[in-house]
């Protein structure tokens, strides 16, 4: 519990030191996050930071393509066409199931590397490591 302590204290002073390389900074205290709390094997960590990374890599580059293809047309929806919607609601759509299946075959190769109960814990410390850092950025930001 200590450790977990530490490592949000981390996180939040981290944070605080401003904008710079913070993407390289938030992924540090993610994976120091996630150590801890998946308290993993040295034979577990050779095999599972592998599998994680090549999936956050996979989710990034989704999340791009989303916001290239989609999001950064969504604010001129005024000027396009019905059949131009109807296009860009199908390649959200299909983002969307391209990512579900990335989930699930990530879900499938991890619990394979880790225990289906480590498994869990890390989607749910995933969770938690993303609420901490809405919620710093909330109170850096004067708490709105």
């Amino acid at each position: 519990m200590n450790r977990i302590v530490l490592t949000l204290f981390l996180l939040f002073a981290l944070m605080s030191f401003g904008q710079d390389k913070s993407k390289e900074k938030i992924k540090a205290l993610k994976v120091a996050f996630l150590t801890e709390q998946l308290e993993l094997t040295s034979k577990e960590a050779q095999e599972f930071w592998p599998v994680y990374n090549e999936y956050e890599e996979k989710r990034h580059e989704l999340r791009k393509k989303q916001w290239v293809e989609i999001r950064s047309k969504l604010k001129e929806l005024n000027g396009i066409s019905e059949a131009e919607s109807q296009k860009l609601l199908k390649a959200y759509m299909d983002i969307e199931e391209e990512e579900e299946k990335l989930d699930n075959a990530f879900l499938r190769e991890v619990s394979k590397v880790i225990s289906a109960k480590k498994t869990l814990i890390l989607m749910r410390s995933e969770e938690d490591f993303k609420r901490q850092l809405i919620k710093q950025y909330r109170h850096n930001k004067g708490g709105r």
